[in-house]
């Protein structure tokens, strides 16, 4: 695959699973992940509202935070990119909030909510961090906290990905297959986010050692 379908693709995930929660709003969605809860839960009102704040500004998230790696229209549009940024952060801020309350009650017990409460914590702890290292003028670990933050947000592309793999192809009980997938869906993008900042870093400071050794040898 080019790296130019893969952009595509990676667009065309994030726009897609982003406008998803609109499906809560406008069909009857208790057949699909909402099936897997008992009623006392999906009755409670403080449980839906944490519920709905969740998939509704994780889905804001995934539809601004993608536009953010785009070197050219952030030049082109400073001023909109940073609107676009404060609107992620917003985002993520409140809706990893909402997701560490409603992990607690994550389908497949302990093990599923670990692994969803350490995603909502990662995820709003390395977009934060993104928000702090920017305040202090470090566009580089800015760039490279926010790919991190944007690799756990993408978890909710990566999960869905997942389920209809381990239904159909694994034929797992769901409740097994969602205690991995609880994991699976961001701990393998953290890991890939981790390997594009170093490679990014390397190719940074190859640059610039370049650069010093032209000086360098450069008749004075």
């Amino acid at each position: 695959m080019t790296a130019k379908a893969a952009w595509i693709l990676f667009i065309f995930f994030a726009v897609a699973v982003g406008l998803y929660p609109l499906a809560y709003y406008l069909f009857d969605m208790s057949g699909g992940l909402l099936a897997s809860k008992p009623a006392s839960l999906l009755t409670n009102a403080v449980w839906k509202a944490f519920f709905y704040t969740h998939i509704t500004l994780g889905g804001v998230a995934l539809l601004t935070g993608w536009s953010q790696f785009m070197p050219r229209f952030r030049a082109r549009h400073l001023d909109f990119h940073r609107a676009l940024g404060k609107v992620y952060i917003a985002s993520v801020v409140v809706s990893g909030a909402a997701g560490l309350f409603i992990a607690y009650y994550a389908t497949g017990g302990v093990v599923s909510a670990l692994g969803f409460s350490a995603l909502a914590v990662l995820w709003v702890g390395t977009t934060l961090k993104a928000y702090d290292v920017i305040r202090k003028r470090d566009p580089i670990q800015h760039k490279h906290w926010m790919i991190r933050s944007y690799a756990l947000c993408f978890a909710a592309v990566t999960l869905r990905l997942y389920l209809p793999l381990f239904a159909g192809a694994f034929r797992m009980e769901f409740n097994d297959a969602y205690r991995i997938i609880a994991w699976l869906c961001w701990v393998p993008n953290l890991i890939i986010a981790e390997l594009i900042v170093r490679k990014t870093f390397s190719r940074k400071q190859k640059k610039s050692l370049a650069i010093k050794t032209a000086d360098l040898q450069r008749p004075h």
